[in-house]
């Protein structure tokens, strides 16, 4: 067989020779659209401005921006020529991104243009930076001057278009080994401090092919995808891989994802199929309910970040007319574990389907010590995976992050049920220990999360003197509905032990939310812990 390197320029290539009129659609104000050919024309020619501002195979391209036809052509522009994307999530504190870009020797930095003072802010307290791209996106404008620091310092401020008429030329691709690094991307911090994850070209091509199966996202040329999920977050879960793999239809939201701009892309570019976290759609669902508006091309849901309540896909499924499809994966797993498939029998949210075949990803699970239980159906475990598109180890650390076996342990805990359907029962460090014996918060909040007066629902520990800790119930209801304490311990009672019932119901305006879009139970433990 031939040698033939699976790098991920092949994608976009593939894309314009065979979907060149397929669009790439960024909303905000008038919106932009560009077909896959003219995208893949000006992101060669973006590869040779990279190159002339000094970043070569290797380097790593700071990118700190919102979903849109720019971001997407810096992808490819830099992958194309073996330049890192380097993600960085805007919600994160300035503190903590500044760290990530001085580990990873950033020296350009592309940024959203509503972005442009915390990328001042980052240039001042990063030595290496010495280039800001300002991006052109519709219906975004600069957010305040950049700082002194970018016009009388060491850095200089590009604009995007500016710096593409001015330094851009057409730039062969690939020629180097599959092997090599294309994606970087720090873990959210929300189990610890952030750790940066590295991808290889050969990681991310085979994680495509995996996510591509008709039992996973299973898109076609015929799809139009809203990637509502951020493209800092994972790779944005692989979309802007997969669907110019396919020649699909790409619709990305900008920083654009209130109910309403929803609504409106989905209707005006026909989305078929849409991916993001549980509190998006809350949005969406919420819109949709006071207009009465539909979303008829609406076909398929892809959800992920955190478990779903039952009561919310259902209420997906009913309002929308949809198939919600669960999943489960991390940013260490590219970031895709196991996915239902679309015409899955039983309809559960605490499921989250199996691995598909394609980065060999296999699962198993151990006791805490790392111990393979002898019976890995029917009980719970820890989660172990490894494979292809699972990390070794983290960027700048010498150890590696698996065992001696190569499995890495996720700190999720699961059970695999007779016909193989993964369930994540909860993180190992939730567990509430209470008089030496452990409470699982996911099943209290499975049970309450199901009540149609509940929005958001979690369950976190509080010390306690004779205990240990005991569990407390925080809920945010739904626009309108009331639910009294009793009536949610009347739920609980007939399935749970009763030394599981919460000694405190807090009720809250809005969740708070870690910037993946999960609840956030740091908060939460410091706020009502």
């Amino acid at each position: 067989m031939q040698p033939y390197a699976l790098t991920l320029d092949r994608f976009i290539d593939h894309a314009a020779k065979w979907h060149g009129a397929a669009e790439v659609v960024t909303a905000g104000g008038p919106g932009a659209r560009i077909g896959y050919a003219a995208l893949r024309d000006r992101s060669r020619r973006l590869s040779g401005a990279f190159l002339a501002l000094g970043l070569g195979l290797g380097d790593n391209l700071g990118i700190l921006a919102w979903n849109s036809q720019a971001h997407l052509e810096c992808w490819y522009g830099a992958v194309g020529v073996g330049i890192v994307c380097h993600t960085l999530n805007p919600r994160l504190a300035p503190a903590h991104l500044a760290g990530m870009i001085r580990q990873a020797a950033n020296r350009v930095l592309v940024v959203s243009p509503d972005l442009t003072a915390l990328a001042g802010t980052l240039a001042a307290a990063c030595p290496t930076l010495e280039h800001v791209v300002v991006l052109d996106e519709p219906g975004a404008e600069a957010r305040g001057p950049l700082p002194g620091v970018l016009d009388d310092g060491p850095v200089r401020v590009w604009g995007y278009e500016d710096m593409l008429t001015g330094l851009g030329r057409d730039t062969s691709w690939g020629g180097f080994d599959e092997n090599t690094p294309a994606g970087l991307c720090f873990t959210s911090g929300t189990t610890g401090a952030p750790k940066g994850v590295t991808y290889t070209h050969r990681s991310n091509y085979l994680h495509t092919v995996h996510q591509l199966q008709a039992d996973a996202s299973g898109l076609t040329a015929r799809d139009s995808v809203l990637v509502a999920v951020p493209m800092f977050h994972a790779n944005g879960w692989g979309f802007p891989f997969s669907g110019p793999a396919v020649g699909a239809k790409l619709v990305l939201p900008g920083r654009h994802q209130d109910g309403p701009s929803l609504a409106a892309m989905i209707n005006a570019e026909g989305v078929t199929v849409a991916a993001g976290v549980a509190t998006v759609w809350l949005g969406l669902l919420d819109h949709l309910d006071r207009t009465g508006e539909d979303t008829p091309s609406l076909k398929r849901i892809m959800l992920g970040g955190a478990s779903v309540p039952q009561a919310l896909m259902d209420r997906l499924e009913r309002r929308l007319g949809v198939v919600v499809q669960t999943s489960w994966g991390m940013t260490e797993l590219s970031p895709l574990g196991t996915t239902t498939p679309p015409d899955a029998p039983v309809r559960l949210a605490s499921r989250s389907g199996r691995p598909p075949i394609g980065v060999g990803v296999d699962l198993r699970l151990t006791d805490a010590d790392g111990a393979p239980l002898p019976e890995q159906r029917g009980r719970e475990g820890r989660l172990r995976v490894r494979g292809a598109a699972v990390v070794e180890r983290y960027f700048g650390q010498g150890e590696p992050a698996v065992d001696a076996d190569g499995w890495f342990d996720t700190g999720d805990l699961a059970i695999i049920d007779a016909d193989g359907q993964v369930s994540i029962t909860g993180r190992a460090k939730d567990l509430i220990k209470s008089g030496g014996e452990w409470i699982n918060p996911v099943e209290i909040e499975a049970i309450v999360g199901a009540l149609p007066e509940v929005a958001q629902v979690a369950v976190v520990g509080r010390a306690d003197a004779k205990w240990g800790e005991r569990p407390v119930l925080v809920i945010e209801q739904r626009q309108g509905g009331y639910i009294s304490d009793e009536a949610l311990l009347a739920a609980l009672r007939p399935r749970i032990p009763s030394w599981w019932l919460p000694d405190a119901i807090v009720r809250v305006g809005a969740m708070p939310q870690a910037v993946t879009g999960k609840i956030d139970k740091t908060r939460l433990r410091a706020d009502h812990g």
